[in-house]
């Protein structure tokens, strides 16, 4: 077992859930139950499956949990793409959030390797 706050990406993916929850305050009230709950829940994710995967046994299973919380990365970044082109989300709050999420990805796809590769 490992310890999920060791993690710098879990501290950068959370970081990613707070600007996240700031963002999508801004969306229209009829997206409540849609898009805005949609990105928060694949924010969430990415951060929960790492301490999940941290929570069991072995560097497989980190690794499995890894690679389920990229999957989510990615997922939080369509929703955003989407926010951004249905004019919810400025071209300045697209770009910040935007690069954040890539760094989670390249931060989970390094860690998915190293697990692998021990």
């Amino acid at each position: 077992m490992f310890d999920y706050r060791d993690l710098t990406v879990w501290w950068k993916a959370r970081e990613v859930v707070v600007s996240t929850y700031e963002l999508t305050r801004q969306y229209p009230a009829a997206e409540r139950f849609g898009l805005t709950a949609q990105t928060r829940r694949a924010a969430v994710s990415v951060v929960a499956n790492l301490a999940e995967g941290c929570g069991r046994r072995g560097k497989g299973e980190l690794a499995r949990f890894v690679d389920i919380a990229t999957g989510s990365a990615y997922e939080l970044e369509c929703h955003l793409l989407l926010a951004h082109d249905l004019g919810f989300l400025s071209d300045d709050g697209w770009e910040g959030i935007s690069a954040d999420v890539d760094e989670v990805k390249r931060m989970l796809i390094g860690l998915s390797r190293s697990l692998r590769q021990a």
